[in-house]
Parts: structure tokens; sequence; C-alpha cells
């Protein structure tokens, strides 16, 4: 993947922003050029972590907001912000190798401190809109995916890259979202994928639906992970498509809400990442 990157850059890569509107929704996505070397330091420093993903976008967004001014983004900075600072969670070989060999020199000794090195966030989006902000609550109502899979024009589509780590060449950590928008609803889905060679593959999807009419949105945020051990009787070609492993990897973890939009008009503020 990185390496795909690399060649699009090399060959001409040019930022991007599109807006498309949907109702009294505007979609909006950003894409441009991976943050300076001076920029991921500084913001590294910020968020008390030695190092931060090879390839960060920190400029990279997919934004749905209504034209009340609340909705929901999606960025790489609030994702990072849901990387937990307390033990790396994944005990490998190379981990400490690894970890040495990105830590930056110029930073303090005492400063370092421990973090999980396969940047695994729980992120499932950053809220806008301020005292009419978006109301989250638990909810058994499910996305039906079999509605989903109906042929229906597809009006837009985009997909952007938030981040992305080889893990010092033993791996794979990345999280990127895509959003389609048909005539009558849109569905996204945020996906983080993290593969550490010869130990496990984890990923956590975020899949977001909304009907055109409906005070609501519907949102499933599911954690899957299996050992390269239990993945024997699958083909080794899988390991690296997450669309393809995803089916084989155990399920541990789904959580269902809905978001409840505002009844009330209100002007578009900061968000908060959960």
């Amino acid at each position: 993947m990185l390496a795909s990157l690399s060649s699009m850059m090399s060959h001409g890569f040019k930022s991007s922003k599109q807006d498309f509107t949907f109702g009294p929704w505007k979609v909006t996505t950003a894409k441009t050029h991976i943050m300076k070397s001076k920029d991921i330091e500084r913001l590294a420093e910020e968020m008390n972590m030695p190092s931060l993903p090879e390839m960060l976008f920190g400029d990279n967004v997919l934004r749905i907001q209504h034209i009340d001014g609340y909705g929901i983004e999606f960025n790489a900075i609030d994702a990072l912000k849901r990387v937990s600072n307390m033990e790396d969670t994944v005990k490998v070989a190379c981990a400490q190798e690894w970890q040495e060999s990105r830590a930056d020199s110029e930073l303090s000794k005492e400063v370092v401190k421990p973090y999980d090195w396969t940047y695994t966030t729980d992120y499932r989006g950053t809220l806008l809109g301020g005292d009419t902000q978006i109301k989250v609550a638990e909810t058994s109502e499910r996305i039906d995916m079999e509605k989903l899979k109906a042929r229906e024009r597809i009006m837009f589509f985009e997909e952007v890259l938030l981040f992305e780590d080889e893990l010092h060449d033993h791996g794979v950590s990345m999280i990127s979202v895509k959003i389609r928008v048909m005539p009558t609803s849109f569905f996204l889905l945020l996906r983080f994928f993290l593969r550490v060679d010869g130990v496990l593959i984890r990923i956590n999807d975020t899949r977001l639906y909304h009907e055109a009419g409906k005070n609501y949105m519907l949102r499933e945020f599911s954690t899957r992970e299996s050992k390269i051990e239990e993945l024997k009787n699958v083909p080794a070609a899988h390991y690296t498509d997450p669309n393809e492993i995803a089916q084989h990897l155990t399920l541990k973890l789904t959580q269902c809400e809905k978001l409840e939009l505002p009844a009330t008009d209100g002007e578009a503020a900061d968000g908060e990442a959960f």
C-alpha cells in the first residue's frame, strides 16, 4: 500500500477537495499531502507520543454537515487521540527494536513514555455542532445491510486515507474512511486495519447510515481480531486484503448507537472526538 501511494505521489499527486449536497446535508472531502516532518514532530510532542505514523495526512478530512451546523467528521488527528498512551498491547519480538528505530533522538529519554506502537484506535468520528450537537444513545436497531446490497444509483463516492504505517516492515497499521451517497440515503465506513506479521490481524469498523427524512443516523462499531495461528486455514494472500480477511476474524465487540439529530438550529463549533 505504501509503495503504491509513494508511486502515486511521485507521479504528481494533487490535493483535492469535493463538496456534494444531499438534501440539507453537505458532504465535504479533502485530500492533500502527508504532514511535514517538523509538523509531525511538534504534534508528537503535543500528544506525548514518541512517534506518529509514517504517513500522516493531518489535513485530510471527510465531513458530513447539516445546514444548521451540526454533523460529524473524520480526521487523522482525532483518530490518533484515541490511541492508548499505556503499554503497547501487542508484544512481539521486534517491538523494542522498532520503537528504538523510530524514537526521535532529540526527545529526552525522560519524556518517552510507553504507548501502543500499533496505533490501534477506536475512533468513531468527531461530532460537530456545539449546543446543537447530535445526541448519542444506545439502540437495538441495526443497519439493514441487505437493503444496502440492493442496486441503487451512487451519486457520490469518495475514500480518504487518514494515516498509514508499515510498522518497521513488520506489517501495516492504517485507517481510512469512505462514503457513498444514494438518492435516498448515505452510507459510510471508517476502517482501522492492523496486521502484525506472524502475530495477529485486527479490524475496527465504524459504519454510519442515514435515510433521508429520518431524524437520526445509525452507527455501528465492531472489533474483529484473530491471531495468525488461528488463521492457518485462510489463504495467506487474504492477510493483506481487509475486505477478504474481515469475514475470517473473530468478532470481539459490537456496539450499536442511534445518533439523534437536534431539533433546533445552532452554529457549528469544534467537535468532540470519542
